[in-house]
């Protein structure tokens, strides 16, 4: 049985997109059968600053690159979240117990027509612009006390 206390968080950054509409993109995991929805997020790289690897997510998972957000906001601190104990030891070859992660409020300058989530790293089968008040019940269980942090944080700025 793998220990989880002794497990470290994975670093990974995240981003809320926003569209001038102020409705935030969410994306449906393609990793799972489940209604599991979140934000673009991953993780930083060896080396790697977390705004570039926000910046390099939301590409990765959106076919969004950096000339059509402008970054409104970074996270005051990094949050955190564990995952559940049956996830653990299957998500990430077992070597983390969740995530510390580094927001990024951003504006979504472009048109959706410039979102394409079947990328080379595809992560998502649908997505959505949707108001922040629905984000919460879209997400997993365990990811929820993290999501109500960012809503509080970043929710006056969309």
């Amino acid at each position: 049985m793998i220990d989880h206390d002794k497990l470290p968080y994975r670093p990974c950054a995240g981003v809320m997109l926003a569209n001038r509409d102020g409705r935030v993109f969410v994306g449906q995991r393609l990793d799972t059968s489940s209604e599991a929805w979140q934000m673009p997020q991953g993780g930083i790289d060896e080396g790697e600053d977390a705004e570039k690897a926000a910046i390099r997510e939301l590409g990765e998972e959106t076919g969004i690159h950096g000339g059509l957000v402008d970054i409104i906001a970074r996270s005051r601190e990094e949050y955190f979240y564990d995952l559940p104990d049956h996830l653990i030891g299957k998500m990430w070859g077992g070597k983390y117990r969740g995530q510390r992660q580094h927001w990024f409020l951003m504006r979504f300058m472009g048109e959706d027509s410039d979102i394409d989530i079947h990328t080379r790293h595809q992560e998502f089968r649908a997505w959505r612009w949707v108001d922040l008040g629905e984000i919460e019940k879209l997400i997993v269980p365990f990811k929820r006390a993290l999501y109500r942090g960012l809503i509080e944080e970043f929710g006056p700025l969309v």
